[in-house]
């Protein structure tokens, strides 16, 4: 895998997957890139920001963005979903490949009906810091 954002994406993507809390909410629907009919809900890596760290290691601030999408009747399914998402990844001991994990954090969760008012969103905002092996 190319490039640290990659390989954050994917350990960030395999943990959300194997967690037990947030499978229950989303099952297998955690994606970077989501399939044309997929059911709901669903969670989705979106922006990807990254700024090179002035440290020794080659490190990388990356913030992510991650967001759940429901169709739920009101809010409670995403907010349901943007706390299994903070209590699986806050801190968590990811291994992205080739790199090493300084630090994994959820610093934003904003939970919002959509303008369709069909869709509630749960977006989620990571920051991770990473150095090269």
């Amino acid at each position: 895998m190319d490039g640290p954002e990659n390989a954050l994406v994917a350990a960030v993507i395999a943990r959300l997957k194997a967690d037990p809390a947030v499978s229950a909410l989303v099952g297998a629907r955690v994606w970077d890139q989501p399939a044309e009919d997929a059911d709901f809900p669903q969670l989705l890596v979106g922006r990807s920001e990254s700024r090179p760290v002035d440290a020794d290691g080659g490190g990388v601030e990356q913030v992510l963005t991650l967001s759940g999408v429901s169709r739920f009747e009101g809010a409670e399914e995403a907010r349901a979903i943007a706390a299994a998402v903070r209590a699986c990844l806050h801190h968590a001991p990811l291994e992205p490949a080739g790199l090493r994990l300084v630090s994994l954090r959820v610093v934003y969760v904003d939970v919002f009906r959509g303008a369709d008012h069909r869709r509630t969103y749960a977006v989620i905002r990571l920051r991770a810091v990473t150095e090269q092996l």
